[in-house]
This record gives C-alpha cells, sequence and structure tokens, in this order.
C-alpha cells in the first residue's frame, strides 16, 4: 500500500516537506562515492560518516507513480560533504536528491521529493514515464541504523518505521512488509541469500564462481555422503542446491533441507532420477508436501550440459523463486 502525496502535504508541519526546487545555492556539487543498491551497503556508508563527524540523510522511495526502476523502501544515502550511494532510481534522479537532501541539511528539516509524473520539477522526466516520491530524512539517531545492519549480519529480518510527522526513525514490527502503515512507512530488510551447494564438480564450481559475484553467501559441502549437516544454517534466506550424480551421496543434504525452510530446494538429475529421489525419500517418512518442494530437474531451461549453461540455469531459477518469496512473505 502506497501513501499519496496529498496525504502526505496534509500533515501538521508539511511545509518542510513540500517537493520544492532549492531555494539557496548548493554549497558543494553532490558526488557519488561509490555504486550499490544493497540497503546494508547504503545504510553502512550512513554510519561511518556519521561516526566521522558528518550529518548524513538517508533517503528513501515511499511512493511510486506507474513504472520505476526500484521497488518501495530503495534507500540512498547522502553525507555533508556532498557524497552519496545508493539509487532510487535508475541513475538519472540521484544527484537531484543529493542536492535536497544536502537543502534538508541547512534547513534543519526533513523533506519529501516528488520527480516525474505529478511533479512540479518539469525539467526532471523519468525515462519509465512514471513518478516517484522520496522521504529525506535526517538522521538523528545511528544506533538504529547500526541495529538493523548487526540484525542482517546476524541472519535476522529487521525493519525500520519513518514517520514523517515527527521527523523520527524507529524500529519497525517483525514482518511487516516494505510500505506505508498508518502514518509511517515501514522498510523491511532480509539478509543476504546463502547458498548451500552440495557436489564436488565442474558445475559445482562454476556455480559458486558466479554465486559470488552476484552476491550469494555461498557455502560448499563435500560429495561425500554426510551426516552431520547442520540444519540451523539453512534458514529461509537460504538456497540448497543438490549439484550430485549419486543419490546416496546426495540423501543427508536433501534430508536436512526438508527438516529447515529454505526457499528453494533443487537436485540435478532427470525425471527418472527424480522418481527414484521421491521414493527414498517417502521411505524415510517425508510427505508428498514436503517432497514437492524440490525443484527437479533444476533450473529455468532444459538440460544444460555444460557448467556454464548449468550454473547459469540454477542460479535464475533461484534468483525467481528468491523474488516471488519477497513479494509474498
Amino acid at each position: 500500500m502506497t501513501r499519496s502525496a496529498d496525504s502526505i502535504c496534509h500533515n501538521e508541519n508539511a511545509a518542510n516537506w513540500l517537493p520544492r526546487i532549492a531555494e539557496n545555492t548548493v554549497l558543494t556539487t553532490p558526488q557519488k562515492a561509490f555504486s550499490t543498491d544493497k540497503a546494508y551497503d547504503v545504510l553502512k556508508f550512513a554510519i561511518e560518516n556519521i561516526k566521522t563527524g558528518l550529518r548524513v540523510a538517508l533517503c528513501t522511495l515511499v511512493e511510486i507513480r506507474g513504472g520505476s526502476s526500484r521497488p518501495l523502501g530503495a534507500h540512498m544515502a547522502v553525507a555533508e560533504d556532498a557524497r552519496y550511494c545508493g539509487y532510487v532510481s535508475g541513475g538519472c534522479t540521484e544527484a537531484a536528491i543529493a542536492a535536497e537532501a544536502l537543502q534538508a541539511m541547512k534547513s534543519g528539516h526533513d523533506r519529501f521529493v516528488m520527480l516525474g509524473e505529478g511533479s512540479p520539477f518539469f525539467d526532471i522526466v523519468l525515462p519509465c514515464g512514471g513518478g516517484i516520491t522520496v522521504a529525506v530524512h535526517l538522521v538523528k539517531n545511528v544506533e538504529l541504523l547500526c541495529s538493523i545492519n548487526m540484525l542482517v549480519d546476524q541472519r535476522r529480518r529487521a525493519s525500520l518505521c519513518y514517520r514523517p510527522g515527527v521527523e523520527q526513525l524507529s524500529l519497525g514490527l517483525e514482518g511487516t512488509r516494505t510500505g506505508w502503515n498508518g502514518d509511517g512507512f515501514v522498510t523491511h530488510y532480509r539478509p543476504k541469500v546463502r547458498m548451500v551447494l552440495s557436489g564436488r564438480s565442474l558445475e559445482v564450481e562454476t556455480t559458486a564462481s558466479i554465486a559470488r559475484a552476484a552476491g550469494y553467501d555461498v557455502f560448499l559441502l563435500e560429495d561425500e555422503a554426510r551426516t552431520d549437516v547442520d540444519p540451523t544454517m539453512i534458514d529461509p534466506d537460504t538456497a540448497v542446491a543438490l549439484l550430485q550424480h549419486d543419490l546416496d551421496r546426495e540423501m543427508p543434504v536433501l534430508e536436512a533441507a526438508l527438516r529447515a525452510s529454505p526457499f528453494y530446494i533443487g537436485a540435478l538429475g532427470s525425471s527418472r532420477t527424480h522418481e527414484k529421489r521421491v521414493e527414498r525419500l517417502r521411505r524415510s517418512g517425508h510427505s508428498d508436501e514436503a517432497i514437492a518442494r524440490i525443484k527437479a530437474p533444476i533450473g529455468v531451461f532444459g538440460r544444460a550440459r555444460d557448467a556454464q549453461s548449468l550454473a547459469l540455469s540454477v542460479l535464475a531459477d533461484i534468483a525467481a523463486s528468491r523474488q516471488s518469496y519477497v513479494t509474498q512473505s
């Protein structure tokens, strides 16, 4: 659920937040510190700069009108020295948002900035044809940002609630989705994807390499039969991919995955191999509902016969499942 700009502007002290062209010259020209669209990195940038004594604005995408390059809750952080990181669009508006954040620092108050459709900035048109509203918050409590990243480091979910009426952040309720909730905007944070790979083959090495490049935490399990797989390492933000060529060797890992709650379980092998796998799991007491969680054959496209094609197929399948899982939960 999004909240319209009209309802935002009817709040008390709304004059401080109305989108407007900067009335004074910006002290310095905004410059990108580095490129990232990961909330964890944006919050870390904010934390580090605040701890050096600089003021920081946390900019959050709080409304989408039509299309948008980024999802609700996307962040930017802008430091007082005009360096910034993060994205709230496709890269075409970030410098303008950073300039507005610097003006907010001069005024001492938070503000909302509307761009694209419905915006007073006629010279800024979003390529997607839509419009966005970005909340610019002057961070006063850095410990809240530290708490979020600490929770994510512990592979726990977390959320922040921004209330423009009082220009404050607080920890959000567990399980809330990103979006407006009453008079506050809640941003939800998840741990990065953990990928548990079982096997010791060229396919595993290639998949692990691409997964690391995608920013996943990769855990490689030996391809010999194991009985010591720790189910606690397989959490709801984990994908399990079994690229074995032997059912005996994959069974301990597969059973551990079925006892846990990963968002993805996939196993290599033909349809005939999977029929044998299903029969063994049934004999071990696993229900048909649990077994149906296994994606087999693994991947998004037909049988891949080379390591690179298989790796891309597996990673694309996991990424698609992750997106669906995040949207639904």
